[in-house]
């Protein structure tokens, strides 16, 4: 092997080893939706750090699995053949919501703003877990609908917005 054929492949697996770091370290998101809304825009993509520390204020990445329902849509199946109630079921993957955390493990669990956590079985967040609320609060999804956000469900927190290009 030639001195430029072993810098060649010296170069590509330099290269593979920082874009295996990278891709653990660091994932692209986009904003899909108006509920993180004045700050954020559907269509804005951010770079978020995949980490485990995070503050009150900023804004994570977090992996939800939305209920789905294993029923046909009723316009489809005539009125006395629906059942009863459709059978819940989580989705397989979950989906990638951006929201803004407003407490972490050991604030007060913020009853005021998250009335579904009322029932908490301890007045402060428990260890590992995070609350978080859209933006835009007439239109999100977020701990309101779902409660806290477990450890294994935090992706990572935003570091900055990419542009557009």
């Amino acid at each position: 092997m030639t001195s430029l054929a072993a810098a060649v492949v010296g170069l590509l697996v330099v290269a593979g080893v920082v874009t295996g770091w990278v891709r653990r370290r660091y994932l692209v998101a986009t904003v899909d939706g108006p509920s993180m809304e004045p700050t954020l825009y559907s269509g804005d993509r951010l770079l978020v750090r995949r980490t485990r520390r995070v503050r009150v204020g900023e804004i994570v990445v977090v992996r939800i699995q939305p209920p789905t329902l294993d029923a046909p849509p009723p316009d489809l199946v005539p009125e006395d053949e629906l059942p009863e109630a459709p059978v819940e079921r989580m989705h397989p993957d979950g989906f990638l919501f951006v929201k803004r955390v407003i407490a972490v493990a050991g604030d007060p669990v913020p009853v005021d703003r998250v009335p579904c956590l009322r029932d908490a079985p301890h007045p402060t967040v428990p260890p590992g877990a995070l609350v978080v609320l859209g933006d835009n609060a007439a239109t999100s999804w977020d701990s309101r609908d779902y409660g806290f956000v477990h450890a294994e469900q935090f992706v990572g927190v935003a570091v900055r917005r990419l542009s557009a290009g």
